[in-house]
């Protein structure tokens, strides 16, 4: 049994023992083929500084509004828009026929005068000895600042606003552009750099473009503050600070006609805008301080005082263009010597075409002329104050008193300074002295009044 058992034990295959299994946490992943990994770029490590946490700002929420409030909204949103369609209509209407035509008869008579001061010294002193040069340049402005006119009456003045801004910033730009020592735009004439110009091409005055910037400017503001204007802070402060910055820039060209012009305007808008009445005579006492400073210290003006005082002390020299101009008013007589016949023209008067041309008018038509054409700008003046008073709205009121100021002032000075009433200085008659540009920005600001005028309040027959 034994060798039975042993033999069956052989025959049997003696079977391996199992081998134990690992956990699946110790087997070993199978072998692959390791890609080499591009070398890593040490980067430099940032520590960020702690910021305070920001809290979400809990907006209030809005109440609901009532039914009362949303339909007192509805309505003032439907007036607005009855106000804007309103004003369309009255944009279209007649334009203001008397102020119009005053305007076109004064340039008409002022191109006659022109070409009658100017042919003598026209003749001489250009290239080509061409007696009507300075006539046919003042007709080229006049046509196109009509024209000029014509389309800016068209627009309704209520766009205005939205280059009020713009055009401040654009001429105290380039009044600050002129004043560069340097500047090869900026042109010299007499000691005085007021002009910017591409040599013969063209040349302007940016005093002419800042006088209606402030005009349109002062106008826009003043009109949105209304019982505001009585307080210093904004009423006063704002607009001292720029008419200081603007006549200041004006006057060191110099041009202290300019200057004046710049703070009168902007005087009188502040004025009507209902400014307390104490700051008006401070700022009087103040214009005349620095009246007396520009008059008596600085050089530039000293002797023109002196010799404004008594011309004839040196009528050969200082005095001379004063004196010939009382000379050629005097020489006129009550009926004058008649048109084209003036005699101081011919080279005696200086300025004849330009700043003095009021004095070839006492000349050529006598008292009786010049009183006609002091009645002509009189009667514009009248009516431009007279289209503000019925204007439709603030701000159309204060552009015309704005404009109409303006050219009631330079009338004035310009006449004072011819008559020896004024000291002499640079500031022209409008439509009458010569100036390309100056006519067409005068005629762009009759442009201004038009529109006014189309949307004026009906008055009254009767």
């Amino acid at each position: 049994m034994a060798a039975r058992g042993s033999s069956a034990a052989r025959r049997e295959p003696q079977r391996r023992p199992e081998p134990q299994r690992r956990p699946a946490q110790q087997r070993r992943k199978p072998v692959q083929s390791q890609q080499r990994r591009p070398a890593q770029v040490r980067q430099s490590v940032v520590i960020p500084f702690p910021m305070p946490e920001r809290q979400p700002v809990k907006r209030p929420r809005r109440r609901p509004l009532s039914r009362e409030e949303a339909q007192r909204r509805q309505e003032l949103r439907l007036r607005r828009q009855a106000l804007e369609e309103e004003g369309k209509e009255l944009a279209r209407g007649p334009i203001d026929l008397p102020f119009c035509l005053l305007v076109l008869l004064l340039m008409a008579i002022g191109l006659v005068m022109l070409l009658s001061a100017s042919f003598p010294s026209a003749y001489y002193n250009t290239k080509n000895n061409d007696p009507t040069y300075w006539f046919v340049r003042q007709a080229i402005f006049a046509v196109m600042g009509v024209a000029g006119m014509l389309f800016i009456g068209k627009i309704n003045y209520r766009r205005f606003r939205g280059v009020a801004k713009t055009l401040l910033y654009v001429s105290i730009f380039l009044l600050v552009f002129v004043a560069i020592p340097g500047n090869p735009f900026a042109v010299t004439v007499k000691g005085a750099t007021r002009w910017i110009g591409v040599g013969e091409l063209f040349s302007f005055q940016p005093s002419e473009i800042a006088k209606m910037a402030i005009v349109i400017y002062f106008s826009d503001s003043i009109s949105k503050k209304k019982d505001l204007m009585r307080s210093f802070r904004y009423g006063i402060l704002p607009y001292a600070a720029l008419l200081l910055v603007t006549a200041g820039l004006v006057a060191i060209e110099p041009h202290l006609s300019g200057a004046i012009l710049i703070l009168g305007v902007g005087a009188a808008l502040m004025l009507v805008g209902g400014i307390n009445w104490a700051w008006v005579f401070g700022a009087m006492g103040a214009a005349a301080g620095m009246l007396y400073f520009a008059l008596f210290v600085v050089g530039y003006n000293t002797s023109r005082i002196q010799y404004w005082l008594n011309p004839w002390a040196d009528m050969r020299d200082k005095g001379y263009q004063l004196s010939q101009s009382l000379i050629t008013i005097g020489s006129g007589g009550l009926l004058g010597v008649g048109l084209g016949k003036s005699r101081q023209k011919f080279l005696f008067l200086p300025e004849e075409h330009n700043d003095f041309i009021f004095a070839i008018i006492c000349e050529e038509l006598g008292l009786i002329g010049a009183s006609v054409i002091m009645i002509l700008f009189a009667a514009l003046i009248l009516r431009g104050y007279w289209i503000a008073l019925h204007a439709r709205d603030r701000f159309g009121s204060l552009l015309v008193i704005g404009v109409t100021t303006l050219i009631a002032m330079q009338t004035f000075l310009n006449i004072g300074v011819v008559t020896g009433l004024l000291p002499t200085t640079g500031i022209s008659l409008p439509f009458f002295s010569y100036g390309g540009t100056a006519l067409s920005i005068q005629l762009a600001e009759m442009g201004v009044v038009l529109s006014v005028s189309r949307q004026m309040k009906p008055t009254k027959a009767g």
